[in-house]
């Protein structure tokens, strides 16, 4: 009985058929990647731009402030950036106008958004229900004042506001109705009902999109058990909007703590207000050299206070809403 050997294949043995399947994997893998990457980078790079490199930009300079080169009681020389340490941020905390400032723009938010927000509801749920025919035009009818920048909607509203001008309140005086406007009691309502008018239409397409997202079939079904119209909506449509009002609410927390237009433009009228009448007028007019103490290390020094306010007040709303739901 003979025995044959088989002959070894000459060079390195051939790799499996599945680690070459690996191979190719990982290769496609980093290729898709590489693509990928190659999309976003036009987004990265704007977003660093005109996002992350300003807040750096910006907390950088909080710790930094303008001193006289000479220093002394008048100073003297140019005035040469100097690190301070947690100095502006002292100046910031202890700064009472800074606080009643706080205290107005939370006020303002206490009333204007439940308003809002129930405004762009109720909205939302008119065009999502069978009494609207044509929704396409009173979508962008509610939406249009969004659209309108936000300057020029203040400017809009001083002028309606105004006794001498106002077709309002020359109407309402006709009825023996004298509404002050800017009255030191009122003008906070009146730009709540500024910010209400632009913002309202913004909020009512996050919740209608969120109604369209609503599966029909619960309607139906709904429907077909007997359930009313209202009672769909109480019962289905409203629960179902939870998410999407715990996003309007956040956004408008944050819009609330950074109220500028219409202040600014109601300031340009009343000048009792003062040039910081809220948080962002203080932080703009200490970067202008107007409030004291100014320069972009105070104003960035408001500007990040402002930030982790409204982080704050954001993280106890969605932590208070998580408890209810």
């Amino acid at each position: 009985m003979t025995t044959r050997s088989i002959p070894r294949a000459e060079g390195r043995p051939s790799a499996a058929p599945g680690e070459q399947n690996r191979k190719l994997i990982r290769a496609r893998r980093r290729r898709e990647a590489r693509y990928g990457w190659t999309f976003l980078a036009p987004f990265l790079i704007f977003f660093s731009a005109s996002f992350l490199i300003p807040i750096l930009v910006s907390i950088r300079s909080s710790f930094y402030k303008l001193v006289p080169a000479k220093g002394g009681l008048f100073g003297g020389g140019e005035n040469v950036e100097t690190f301070v340490g947690l100095q502006n941020y002292a100046e910031v905390v202890g700064n009472e106008r800074f606080w009643q400032g706080i205290g107005r723009v939370l006020l303002f938010g206490l009333f204007q958004i439940p308003i809002m927000i129930f405004g762009a509801l109720a909205l939302a749920l008119l065009l999502d229900s069978l009494l609207i025919k044509r929704v396409a035009a009173f979508r962008l009818g509610f939406f249009l004042p969004y659209a309108i920048p936000g300057i020029i909607a203040a400017m809009v509203w001083l002028y309606l506001y105004n006794p001498q001008m106002s077709p309002i309140v020359q109407g309402l005086s006709a009825l023996g109705i004298n509404v002050n406007f800017f009255g030191h009691n009122i003008i906070l309502a009146s730009m709540a009902n500024m910010t209400t008018w632009t913002f309202t239409g913004y909020n009512m397409l996050i919740f209608l999109a969120a109604l369209q997202s609503v599966p029909p079939e619960l309607d139906e079904a709904a429907r077909i058990d007997g359930a009313t119209s209202w009672q769909i909506v109480r019962r289905i449509k409203i629960p179902l909007l939870r998410p999407a009002a715990l996003l309007a609410v956040l956004l408008s927390i944050i819009g609330t703590i950074q109220l500028f237009n219409e202040p600014t433009v109601m300031y340009t009228q009343n000048t009792w207000m003062g040039a910081d009448y809220t948080p962002m007028m203080m932080a703009y007019n200490s970067m202008m050299g107007q409030v004291s103490p100014s320069g972009a290390g105070p104003a960035s020094a408001v500007s990040i206070v402002m930030a982790l306010i409204a982080a704050v007040l954001a993280a106890i709303y969605a932590f208070a809403q998580r408890k209810v739901d």
